[in-house]
């Protein structure tokens, strides 16, 4: 029998945590879960979740309003945006009953509390000391917040504090941040008739993604009456009266002030891991980067052979699937076993009008990278599924090695892109050729053809 209270013990209960705590219990190891607020981590509670839930009814709502363009002609119509925060948390309460239901049948034991690594198989949580075999470190990110003068006053707010808003009115919504989140949230706040403001220090939004996505998405949200500055970045932020300014430096380096009820800072994350390591451990073992992140080898062991870290804490890319693959492949090799999930395919998602999903390389990414390439791009314009939905914007476009045709990325900016990417995704993890691609038969009329007709281009 072991001599410790468990054999892996984890702190942190979002995707990547209590996904790696099934696996375990599956193995046959004793597990618990230490965690400090809710179970889901900052995807279910603070994130991912909450955003779409936001974004699903301020999608009805839009198309709502626009349902005369279809024949379907609406009166009265009102954003209800008590009621839309109020379902945002039935969403998030069902989710949070559904992990913990499987935490029990696994049983895998939940310790409330903040959870400090003190010793190689010691964790402290609340003054009680557990001891674990393995300890696994899953603490994610917190929003950061840069050195802005004024970044602290009332009114500048993060995702997390957007979110436990609800979805109340912010007639002057600036945004600091033109990536994945900040593109996200000004999505749903000027679909529900908000006026927002996106500002980006950087020469475009979302600088992750291929250019030509980039440029669309600015020309969708302008459509939508956002007002957009780019190559802008933010010099401070004041009070002005009961309400902000904020003042940023243009391309010609001119200074220009925007007003605003509230402003919302999502220029990137940070990760949680200061406190988590006792002094003592942190004078023992190097584990920590000097941007805070845990340092971690290939089998996500930090310098401490029985202390593992995977998801946010760590770096890279930083999104949920992600946490809960490394979680996985983590636990896999603590049972022995091989690590089969394949870590250099992510997909990725940005939920828009119209949605954006990217995996593998970009066609500049490949050139940089020595690989010639061809590209395959088909306008949505075409799909008949799209024009019945009235969603006449986007393309599919697929990038291949030239030489032999194997898919090495694929970027979509559509309706369903989210559900198309796997598809795709599969695609370059399987190292399938366009060829390959285009002789699968697809339904028809679909969303999904469109990658079959990509590919046959």
């Amino acid at each position: 029998m072991s001599d410790y209270n468990y054999d892996l013990l984890i702190i942190g209960a979002g995707p990547g945590g209590y996904e790696a705590a099934f696996d375990a219990a599956d193995g046959g190891m004793k597990v618990a879960v230490v965690e400090r607020a809710q179970l889901g981590g900052t995807c279910l509670n603070r994130g991912c979740i909450p955003t779409k839930a936001l974004m699903h009814c301020s999608d009805v709502y839009r198309e709502a309003a626009h349902g005369a363009e279809l024949g379907v002609e609406v009166s009265g119509l009102k954003a209800n945006r008590a009621r839309i925060g109020e379902r945002k948390n039935e969403v998030l309460d069902t989710l949070r009953g559904g992990i913990k239901g499987l935490l029990d049948k696994k049983k895998i034991d939940i310790i409330e509390g903040t959870a400090v690594v003190c010793g190689d198989h010691e964790v402290q949580v609340g003054g009680e000391s557990f001891t674990a075999e393995k300890i696994m470190v899953a603490t994610g990110s917190d929003p950061l917040i840069p050195p802005i003068p004024g970044a602290d006053l009332p009114g500048v707010i993060d995702s997390t504090d957007l979110l436990n808003m609800g979805c109340e009115e912010i007639p002057e919504f600036v945004i600091i941040g033109g990536g994945v989140i900040g593109i996200e949230f000004a999505t749903i706040y000027a679909d529900l008739g908000d006026h927002v403001t996106v500002i980006e220090g950087l020469d475009r939004l979302l600088p992750m993604v291929d250019k030509e996505i980039g440029r669309s998405i600015k020309m969708s949200l302008e459509k939508k009456g956002v007002d957009v500055h780019v190559s802008s970045p933010v010099q401070k932020i004041e009070k002005d009266g009961d309400k902000l300014a904020v003042v940023l430096k243009n391309k010609k380096e001119e200074e220009i002030t925007i007003v605003a009820d509230k402003v919302l800072m999502s220029v990137g994350r940070k990760p949680v891991t200061k406190g988590v390591f006792s002094d003592d451990f942190l004078a023992k073992y190097d584990v920590l980067d000097q941007k805070g992140f845990i340092k971690v080898d290939k089998t996500y062991q930090t310098a401490c052979p029985s202390v593992y870290a995977i998801g946010d804490c760590i770096g890279g890319v930083q999104l949920a699937h992600t946490a809960t693959a490394e979680g996985r492949s983590a636990v896999a090799m603590m049972l022995g076993e091989e690590a089969t999930i394949d870590m250099t395919t992510v997909p990725s998602c940005i939920y828009t009008d119209p949605e954006i999903a990217v995996v593998g390389l970009t066609a500049d990414e490949a050139k940089d990278q020595g690989i010639e390439v061809v590209t395959k791009k088909y306008p949505m314009s075409a799909n008949g599924k799209t024009l019945i939905a009235g969603l006449d914007r986007g393309f599919v476009k697929i990038v291949a090695r030239e030489e032999d045709h194997v898919i090495i990325g694929a970027h979509l900016l559509c309706g369903r892109a989210s559900d198309l990417i796997g598809e795709l995704a599969v695609a370059v993890s399987q190292e399938m050729t366009l060829e390959e691609l285009g002789d699968i038969i697809h339904p028809h009329p679909s969303f999904v053809e469109a990658i079959m007709e990509a590919a046959r281009l």
